[in-house]
């Protein structure tokens, strides 16, 4: 199963670094990713492989969710044929 992650943050060190490792901590592998700068905001967006992941879905959504508070940034993560379905024309 895949999931695309997208972070939503002001630009600052380190954020791809706590969101891969927490990531990594939980079995998640990043199969692609892509991030960008603008201006003073950071954008990132990564394709994931969930078939080793430790947690179930929900847990994984909410422990990002919950990270992502913590840090000040919005980290969402939804099942890539979901994704692909909301953005299909």
């Amino acid at each position: 199963m895949k999931a695309i992650i997208t972070v939503l943050s002001t630009d600052r060190e380190g954020i791809i670094a706590q969101v891969s490792g927490m990531l990594y901590e939980h079995g998640v592998n990043i199969l692609d990713i892509s991030q960008t700068v603008l201006g003073t905001y950071f954008t990132m967006v990564m394709l994931v492989d969930l078939s080793k992941m430790k947690v179930s879905f929900k847990e994984m959504t909410g422990l990002l969710e919950k990270r992502g508070e913590e840090l000040g940034m919005e980290i969402r993560m939804q099942r890539s044929e979901i994704f692909d379905a909301m953005h299909r024309v």
